[in-house]
């Protein structure tokens, strides 16, 4: 089994808090979209003619390219791979592109899954972000998409945020349930080196919300999911019953995939590799016969620490039997001692053989990560 990632750069202006690669030359996308094509015929085996299970248009944003676009690019995958019946096939979208018109044209489309990138239903919040949707544009955006016939929706929202209270993100999540979508990724605000949020923290333009802050509205998020019948399977995604992302689930599952287009990346178990961020580079490389990426090859410590550190983001946590089975005695005995430290203080536990992260722990689960991982040193 098998994914195949379309990372689409293109973004009308950058929201303030994102560090994904992205570029605001629109006029580049009919050269992107060949080049994408292109890069697909010339990596066709990378996969080794694995069925393909998932595809996923990320980006910036793929809501920018026409429904005919997209359908394009799906047909292209499959002349090139053999595509599983019921694939999942997600496209991002921004609230403000999704018109009724657009939500039509992409209804008649393979694509049967849509990740809407609302991260607020607060406008004062979407104006700090330098998003360029409105609360109201993002609720009908959910609603148009539903009365098209799409019923597996994902909905993305931002906690943590500056002057965010306790109240506000309660009235977030409400909204979430009484829209009735399928899926929530919920991620806490960083600071990430080089956006616009960094650059205004450094200057004292904005401040953190308080740890304090932070773990109440993470506590919020989790009673809200259990309440709203979502399970919490992994650290930043809840999901009903049976609408589990597949294409996210496939990375934390070690599933191999092709990351098509600029930045994007590709995993098959035993080396990883990469495109150029740069989109006209990116394009140039294409049309000259070669794409401009960097390749490399996983370690036994590499593959240990990938799979430990995926695993534990996940309520299945970590399978201690396929350590056992499949990875170095040093490795798996040396986790089994990093570990025992956060068994005492409830931070971690085994269940059914499988190390997980318990409730208290999630919130720290950087910190326990970086404990358990091995270093080469």
């Amino acid at each position: 089994m098998a994914g195949i990632y379309i990372h689409v750069p293109f973004c009308k202006r950058r929201c303030g808090y994102c560090n994904f690669y992205s570029t605001t030359r629109l006029e580049l996308k009919n050269s992107y979209l060949q080049a994408l094509k292109k890069e697909l015929d010339g990596r066709r085996h990378y996969l080794n003619g694995e069925p393909v299970q998932t595809i996923y248009f990320g980006g910036g944003t793929p809501s920018l390219l026409e429904p005919a676009d997209i359908q394009s690019v799906i047909g292209t995958i499959k002349q090139l791979h053999s595509v599983s019946p019921d694939a999942e096939i997600t496209v991002e979208a921004n609230p403000d592109d999704l018109t009724p018109t657009y939500i039509g044209q992409l209804a008649q489309t393979d694509a049967n899954r849509l990740s809407i990138g609302i991260q607020s239903f607060d406008d004062a919040m979407l104006e700090l972000m330098n998003r360029r949707h409105t609360a109201q544009q993002a609720i009908d955006a959910v609603l148009n998409c539903q009365q098209a016939g799409f019923g597996n929706i994902s909905v993305d929202l931002i906690y943590g945020l500056p002057r965010m209270t306790a109240d506000d993100w309660r009235q977030q999540l409400d909204t979430v349930a009484g829209l009735g979508v399928q899926h929530l990724s919920a991620y806490h605000l960083s600071y990430e080196e080089g956006t616009a949020f960094s650059l205004k923290l450094k200057r004292g333009q904005l401040a953190e919300v308080s740890e304090d802050e932070s773990l109440e509205q993470f506590e919020i998020l989790t009673a809200w999911a259990k309440t709203a019948y979502f399970e919490h399977y992994e650290i930043s995604n809840f999901a009903r019953p049976g609408f589990r992302s597949r294409h996210n689930s496939s990375y934390w599952d070690r599933t191999i995939y092709l990351g098509i287009g600029p930045a994007a990346h590709s995993y098959n178990r035993t080396t990883r590799s990469w495109n150029t961020a740069n989109t006209a580079e990116y394009i140039k490389g294409i049309e000259a016969g070669s794409c401009v990426s960097e390749t490399e090859t996983l370690s036994p410590t590499d593959i240990f620490n990938d799979y430990v550190i995926t695993a534990l983001r996940t309520s299945a946590g970590i399978d201690m039997d396929y350590l056992q089975l499949e990875q170095p005695r040093q490795m798996v005995d040396y986790l089994r001692r990093q570990a025992e430290s956060f068994v005492r203080d409830g931070r971690l536990e085994y269940a059914a053989n499988h190390l997980k992260l318990t409730h208290s722990g999630i919130f720290v689960s950087d910190e326990i990560m970086e404990e358990l991982i091995v270093s080469d040193n």
